[in-house]
């Protein structure tokens, strides 16, 4: 075996010395990922990995920045915005991302978006509105022009 062999090797060992810890917590992550509808909590999580809720939480916060509870907000809230742009109705958008209060959803959602998910939604749909119709007055004014 080189130096270079033997050097790759014990680097290896000093970057992936926590490998376990890193594939929990990505399990972890792909877990809440596909089940943020869900009603989830830390036991149910930490109990899934076989890890102390409070280990549980360090280590995301080390690898992710975020703690599982705020990654799981931040997931529902993208998801929201999605079921908003679409037309669903708020209380409808509030239950199907996995909030159980109409009145807390409304609060995070303004605290993360700056905007009720009311004000959100007029605001996309408004926008949708206009692209379709400048495509509209764009196709239009496009076969005026090939006539």
């Amino acid at each position: 075996m080189t130096f270079y062999e033997k050097e790759i090797i014990r680097i290896k060992g000093i970057v992936y010395k926590n490998q376990g810890q890193i594939d929990s917590i990505i399990e972890v992550r792909n877990y809440i990922d596909t089940n943020y509808k869900l009603n989830l909590n830390l036991d149910l999580l930490s109990e899934a990995q076989s890890i102390s809720k409070y280990h549980l939480i360090r280590l995301f916060k080390k690898y992710y920045g975020l703690t599982p509870r705020q990654y799981l907000i931040d997931k529902r809230i993208k998801s929201a915005k999605e079921y908003l742009r679409k037309g669903v109705t708020v209380t409808e958008t509030c239950f199907a991302v996995g909030f159980e209060s109409l009145g807390s959803f409304s609060t995070l959602f303004k605290s993360r978006t700056g905007k009720s998910p009311r004000q959100f939604q007029k605001e996309q749909l408004s926008r949708s509105e206009l692209v379709s119709k400048n495509w509209f007055l764009n196709e239009k004014r496009l076969k005026w022009k090939l006539r």
